[in-house]
């Protein structure tokens, strides 16, 4: 019998094989449109604190999403690698220099501060309708969200993907973490909390 994390392994390979094959120059389209409709629908708020991703491989391209989010008075932070299991979110600011975060992805150095996002962007490799989601293996995302919760700062959660990464069931496993929204380029999905 397939064990959950096998099955994960192989969703992940085949969402992930659709997101690459999707048109270079659609993606760019696709991801501006991703921003009209999540500046209108994420509404951060003046100061809230939003944590974005720097885009690799094929992924969306959430920058004009968290710029537009800045203009309209949120606060950014981008994840910081600290280790093999550890993420943290440091400011994104203007002329911030970016440095190498592993994985072919960018993010502040070191001297920038510290940040609890309210709201998390969060990239993935595939999802299901019921708003459970594949990441890349690390669990960086799991273990960081975990502890904002554990300290009574849960954030609100809105995975950043393609109608393509949907797959039917991800598995359930103890320690994954259900996305509140996703949006795609069909728009932004509200999922029920879990029972």
């Amino acid at each position: 019998m397939t064990s959950p994390k096998e099955l994960k392994r192989e969703l992940r390979r085949e969402a992930l094989a659709r997101r690459d094959a999707l048109d270079p120059a659609w993606r760019i389209e696709a991801s501006l449109d991703m921003a009209a409709t999540g500046r209108g629908r994420i509404a951060a708020g003046p100061g809230a604190v939003v944590s974005g991703f720097w885009p690799m491989r094929s992924e969306v391209d959430v920058r004009p999403l968290m710029f537009a989010l800045r203009e309209d008075g949120a606060r950014l932070c981008l994840p910081a690698i600290l280790d093999k299991t550890t993420i943290v979110f440091r400011d994104l600011v203007r002329g911030a220099n970016l440095v190498d975060m592993g994985f072919g992805t960018l993010g502040p150095g070191e001297s920038a501060e510290t940040l609890d996002p309210q709201i998390m962007l969060v990239p993935l490799a595939a999802f299901d309708a019921r708003g459970h989601r594949i990441g890349y293996g690390a669990g960086y995302y799991d273990r960081a969200i975990a502890r904002l919760t554990e300290a009574g700062r849960p954030p609100r959660l809105v995975g950043i993907a393609f109608d393509c990464q949907e797959v039917q069931r991800v598995p359930d496993e103890p320690h994954d973490v259900v996305l509140d929204e996703i949006l795609t380029e069909g728009g932004l999905r509200r999922f029920a909390a879990p029972l």
